[in-house]
């Protein structure tokens, strides 16, 4: 649990937000948990950057669900953790907030944090450094952004998961010829 608390930051698609908390208490209970000093300041620095700082007294109840997303997001990352899992981290959002917080994540990921995060989306997808591809299980393909831009990278991504998954589907529908 220490190691956890201390090396991980977790990012829930489902927020787990202590409702009888606010989001800033919700934002400091690992500091909390692990006996650490408060610093005033800096969460409200990063509440500012996740454009929730007006959230600071409500309670989960009071704020919409791109809003408790951030908090849970402002959660796992105020330990500064060497590594962070996020499943979905984007999927209550709008598309600014969406791009905000993958910036922060990608920044993140440039200074030494390592992000594993789950998504659907090839967009959220395109700004990782390594897709991998799950399919029916395991890992069907591996793709490094290397030096692609952006935007080559996303359609690599569509590129490949659109053949993994759509031809493998309407593979399995279609009629010998003679039954046409």
């Amino acid at each position: 649990s220490k190691f956890r608390r201390e090396n991980i930051g977790y990012i829930y698609q489902d927020y787990s937000l202590i409702p009888e908390y606010t989001a800033y208490e919700n934002i400091v209970l690992p500091l909390i948990l692990d006996n650490k000093d408060i610093d005033g300041d800096e969460v409200r620095e990063l509440m500012s950057s996740l454009q929730i700082e007006y959230c600071y007294e409500k309670y989960p109840y009071e704020m919409s669900g791109g809003e408790q997303q951030r908090v849970a997001i402002a959660r796992a990352l105020i330990n500064h953790p060497a590594v962070v899992y996020a499943d979905e981290p984007t999927g209550n959002l709008d598309s600014k907030n969406s791009h905000k917080v993958l910036k922060i994540l990608s920044h993140l990921n440039q200074t030494g944090t390592t992000i594993l995060l789950v998504t659907h989306d090839a967009m959220i997808a395109s700004y990782a450094k390594t897709m991998m591809y799950l399919y029916d299980g395991g890992i069907q393909t591996v793709i490094h952004k290397h030096q692609d831009t952006q935007i080559e990278f996303f359609k690599n991504i569509n590129s490949i998961t659109t053949q993994d998954s759509l031809l493998k589907e309407f593979s399995q529908d279609v009629l010998p010829e003679n039954d046409l």
